[in-house]
């Protein structure tokens, strides 16, 4: 079996109990929700006692558990062409050059960690139509200068 198969059994199952991606994370917890969707999906791993959860809760065998334990080969084809996907890509492209220029005047030269990160959305209502609030958080990451003489800085934070 291929993880992408894997995925498939797990959202077969999903649809067929009827199941909320709430009741899933609920029923397995552990970590945050959209880590225990990103890993059913097949782009991360959930640690040994998780997939143990989400073994039981879908009815899995022992080599379909082990595969949720396993580092998965993560991404997929840029540009993305699901339109909501496609829409952080394209936050990205036409903010990103000021995201940057902003991060880095506060924090310095580096950046922002994908892997050290916290994501969180909501719903905000709105008479003119609910809207999706989105809080990431990631922790900033200096580069390094390495090979650097004495008097120049180890890594690049903000310069006083």
């Amino acid at each position: 079996m291929k993880r992408a198969d894997l995925t498939e059994k797990i959202l077969d199952i999903k649809r067929e109990n009827g199941w909320t991606w709430k009741h899933i994370t609920d029923e397995i917890g552990g970590m945050a929700p959209v880590l225990v969707v990103g890993a059913l999906l097949g782009q991360m791993k959930l640690v040994k006692p998780l997939a143990a959860k989400a073994a039981v809760l879908f009815g899995l065998s022992q080599a379909e558990e082990a595969m949720l334990n396993e580092v998965p080969y993560r991404g997929t084809v840029m540009p993305p062409t699901d339109p909501l996907i496609y829409r952080f890509y394209e936050m990205v492209m036409v903010n990103g050059p000021a995201w940057k220029a902003l991060i880095e005047e506060e924090f310095g030269d580096g950046i922002m960690s994908a892997i050290d990160f916290d994501f969180d959305f909501e719903r905000v209502a709105n008479p003119k139509g609910d809207r999706v609030k989105i809080t990431m958080s990631g922790k900033f990451l200096p580069y390094k200068y390495y090979g650097n003489e004495q008097g120049i800085p180890d890594y690049g934070f903000k310069e006083s």
